[in-house]
C-alpha cells in the first residue's frame, strides 16, 4: 500500500546545506521504504492510487536523535498516569531497583519514556541498555539504537549543556523533563536529525508544525505526527 504525506515543506535532508527542499512537497511511503520525494503535484499525478496524509502547513524531516537514552529509559522514572505525580521523568527514579517486581516496573516505565520520545519526534535513541526489560521496550518499539559513548551531532548525552534546556537539573546536572525528552529544544534541527529522507531508505521520518515567519523551521515541542519503519506511530490529537 502507498501512502503519500504531503507537507508545506519538506526537508529531506537538514543537515546538509546543499541538499534540495521542496515548499508543498511530499514523500511516498511503500511498506517500510521511501518510495519517492519531491513536490507534491509531481508526486501525487505519478502515484494516483496512493492515500494521502495532508499534514498542511507543517514541516516534514527526518526523525530526531536523542542522546539521553541510557538515562532516561535506566535511570529516570516515568511516570503512570494512574499515580497522578505529573508527566516529567523523575530524576534517578529507577536507580537501586532491582529484582523480577522492580524489572518489570522498568520495562513498564521505559514503554512510557519511549512513547514520549515519539511524541517529539524521535526515531533514533542512543544505548546502550543494560537491562532486559528496557532493551525489549526499545526492540519493540522500532526505534534504531545508536551506538553508546553518547555523542549524537556532536553533542555529550551527559553534562547540563548537552541539549541546554531550562528544565531542573538532576544531581549529575543533566537536565531533566521535556527538555531532555525533545531533542529540538536545545539543538537546531540540522544537528537534532538522525539520517535523512531518501528514495529506499527506512521510512522514518516526523512532521511539525512550523515556526518563525518563514515556516521553515519546526517548533519545539511542535511535532504533530512521527513515522517510523513506514508506520504512523504517532499523531497529535
Amino acid at each position: 500500500m502507498l501512502t503519500l504525506h504531503r507537507a508545506a515543506l519538506v526537508l529531506p535532508d537538514p543537515a546538509d546545506p546543499a541538499a534540495p527542499s521542496f515548499a508543498d512537497g511530499a514523500v511516498v511511503v511503500r511498506g517500510e521504504r521511501v518510495e519517492a520525494v519531491g513536490p507534491y503535484a509531481e508526486l501525487a499525478a505519478a502515484h494516483p492510487e496512493a492515500r494521502v496524509r495532508d499534514w498542511g502547513a507543517a514541516v516534514l524531516t527526518p526523525g530526531l536523535r536523542n542522546p539521553h537514552g541510557q538515562r532516561l529509559l535506566e535511570r529516570d522514572y516515568h511516570p503512570d498516569p494512574r499515580e497522578e505525580i505529573g508527566v516529567e521523568p523523575v530524576a534517578d527514579g529507577l536507580v537501586g531497583s532491582g529484582g523480577s517486581a522492580d524489572e518489570a516496573r522498568c520495562g513498564a516505565s521505559a514503554r512510557r519514556g519511549l512513547q514520549r520520545m515519539l511524541g517529539f519526534g524521535v526515531t533514533a535513541v542512543a544505548g546502550p541498555f543494560e537491562r532486559a526489560s528496557v532493551r525489549t521496550a526499545v526492540a519493540r518499539s522500532g526505534l534504531v539504537v545508536l551506538p553508546g559513548g553518547g555523542v549524537s551531532g556532536g553533542v555529550a548525552s551527559g553534562g547540563a549543556g548537552a541539549l541546554g534546556g531550562a528544565g531542573a537539573l538532576d544531581g549529575a546536572g543533566t537536565p531533566v523533563g521535556a527538555e531532555v525528552l525533545d531533542p529540538l529544544a536545545g539543538l537546531p534541527l540540522a544537528r537534532a536529525v538522525y539520517g535523512r529522507v531518501t528514495v529506499g531508505g527506512r521510512a522514518d521520518f516526523a512532521v511539525f508544525a512550523a515556526a518563525g515567519e518563514s515556516g521553515a523551521e519546526p517548533l519545539p515541542g511542535g511535532c504533530l505526527a512521527t513515522v517510523l519503519g513506514g508506520r504512523l506511530v504517532y499523531r497529535r490529537r
